[in-house]
């Protein structure tokens, strides 16, 4: 790479190679060395190191940590022990650029972004075929560019990083049809190691993340859902006018810098300006705004130019901002999982921070009618026919032309598709009928069926925050086992214990968590939770359910698997 073997990456290199003799000894202490030689870290966490190592030891890595957790970190350490560039899949132009910033200024080897917001005739690829940039940052749409691609295997990429990989998952809260790609981009390249990263993945997101990925040799690495310093709280309200006022005056009220999440573009602009009167300095923050507006906002954050941001989930990945003291939800988001990663932007200083839910039940219902979306079947079926027709494969291009619609929708109707095994996608995005396929109007019927199954996932995530904001129980223990980690006591810092209505839980019997179950309608599932009168089961084609142990036993509803 652009360092050569004298500077300190280059000597690291070759520390790594065994060029330098045995002075490091491990894998572990090698790593560690790169940490605080080249970042200035003077220890690595558990979680880190396991990954770390196995990347460098040739294989691939799924790590779940919780925001802040130090995720970045596993694959910018063994990036220069490896020789080759890393190509870092990441959805967000803003984290892009600020990863760049942050790597350029420790000298870890150079570092250049390929997205949509670039102009100019800077070839950023041109830094790294040239060896002056260790890491490149892309947008999983840039990898459906089959002339990227190709020049990325040319460059013969060292390392894979795939942040936010939660996004692969048809299971996960923040589908995206442009990660299903990925797995065909990594073989592409040659499927050097590979390692997945998000803050927010339930047992079955992991499984397929994996599958979808095409993990091999695979160390997964969960670490540490718990959040101790956030302090977890729910404030019913009947009215909206009274929630409302409820949220300026919490904000208003409180000290050091805070998030507050809200449902639509409009509640974000009457709130900031709401507390703008109160004499807090607050922006809002969305996706309709202009890119220049939202870079403004995102710096005047990061830079401590405000008191309050205030947005819809668009605000937030990514940012790298540890005294964030508190964050207010003036409307329940569509899952835990959404919740989960939005509360974990507070406290990652390890100090205080509160998460308040501001919570009407009527406000659950915009979420489900989001979730609530139906397939466009007779656009289906024009994809899979024209594919069908052509005889042999036909560009993507093309195929939107011919259409007249745009490259998203395109994309999650091929990925339908695709699922159903009517179509395939190339390695240079071009589309085919898949050998032995379902004729079209028979692959269009098992594609919305797929969709269908997703719809009732969503919808039960949708009931799950429900269950989130009503519960009388331990308010960590029931995220923390959305999530399939077991909790078996009482925190003792949220709401409903401070209250003391929170109850210890009792001995869980026939249903321990993770066992797999099935029920005689909704087939095979796994046990998720537990309390002393009902069991949270999710289901493979239903999503989660909650049931009550009494109509269980009495029943019969649920058997071993």
């Amino acid at each position: 790479m652009g360092n050569g073997s004298g500077s300190r990456a280059g000597r690291l290199r070759a520390v790594a190679r065994g060029t330098l003799g045995n002075r490091f000894g491990s894998r572990a202490r090698r790593l560690r060395a790169v940490a605080r030689e080249v970042f200035g870290w003077e220890d690595l966490r558990s979680g880190q190191i396991e990954a770390m190592s196995h990347l460098v030891g040739g294989g691939d890595a799924l790590v779940v940590m919780p925001t802040g957790g130090g995720k970045s970190a596993v694959y910018q350490v063994p990036a220069q022990l490896l020789d080759g560039p890393t190509v870092v899949v990441s959805p967000l132009i803003a984290l892009q650029r600020d990863q760049v910033a942050g790597l350029t200024e420790v000298g870890a080897g150079g570092a250049v972004a390929l997205n949509s917001a670039q102009g100019g005739s800077d070839d950023p690829l041109e830094a790294v075929h040239a060896g002056r940039a260790e890491f490149v940052f892309l947008a999983p749409e840039q990898l459906a560019k089959p002339e990227i691609v190709e020049r990325l295997r040319a460059a013969r990429p060292s390392l894979i990083a795939v942040d936010e990989a939660h996004c692969v998952s048809a299971w996960g809260h923040d589908f995206r049809p442009d990660y299903l790609r990925l797995g065909q981009v990594i073989e592409r390249l040659g499927h050097p190691p590979v390692v997945a990263l998000t803050a927010t993945a339930t047992p079955a997101v992991r499984e397929e993340i994996v599958a979808v990925l095409g993990l091999r040799d695979v160390r997964q690495v969960v670490r540490g859902f718990d959040r101790p310093n956030l302090e977890l709280e729910v404030r019913r309200f009947v009215t909206a006018d009274e929630l409302r006022q409820a949220v300026v005056a919490e904000a208003a009220r409180r000290t050091g810098l805070g998030l507050v999440y809200a449902a639509t573009r409009r509640d974000t602009e009457e709130y900031a300006a709401a507390l703008r009167e109160a004499g807090r300095r607050a922006e809002p923050y969305h996706a309709g705004m202009k890119a220049a507006d939202r870079h403004r906002v995102h710096e005047m954050f990061r830079d401590g130019e405000l008191d309050v941001a205030v947005a819809t989930s668009a605000f937030g990945m990514g940012i790298d901002k540890p005294d964030v003291r508190f964050v207010l939800h003036a409307a329940p988001p569509e899952s835990p999982d959404s919740y989960y990663q939005e509360i974990g932007r507070a406290g990652r200083d390890g100090e205080r921070a509160a998460a308040v839910l501001f919570y009407r039940p009527e406000d659950l219902g915009l979420r489900r009618f989001f979730a609530g979306g139906r397939t466009d079947e007779e656009f289906l079926l024009r994809v899979a026919t024209l594919v069908a027709e052509h005889g042999g494969t036909v560009r993507a291009r093309e195929l939107r032309e011919l259409l007249g619609v745009g490259a998203a929708r395109l994309t999650r109707a091929v990925n339908l598709l695709e699922r159903a095994g009517a179509v395939e996608v190339t390695g240079r995005g071009d589309l085919r009928r898949a050998a032995g396929g379902p004729e079209p109007a028979r692959a269009v019927e098992r594609a919305a069926e797929l969709e269908e199954i997703r719809r009732r996932i969503d919808e039960s995530r949708v009931e799950m925050m429900r269950g989130y904001a009503e519960t009388t129980g331990c308010r960590r223990r029931f995220l923390l086992e959305y999530f399939g980690e077991p909790y078996e006591r009482l925190c003792g810092t949220c709401d409903t214990c401070r209250a003391g209505e929170a109850q210890a839980p009792e001995d869980t019997g026939p249903f321990a968590m993770h066992a797999r179950v099935r029920h005689s309608e909704w087939g095979p599932g796994t046990v998720m939770s537990r309390e002393n009168d009902r069991v949270t089961v999710l289901f493979e084609e239903v999503g989660y359910k909650t049931l009550l142990l009494e109509a269980v036993e009495r029943e019969n509803l649920l058997t071993p698997a």
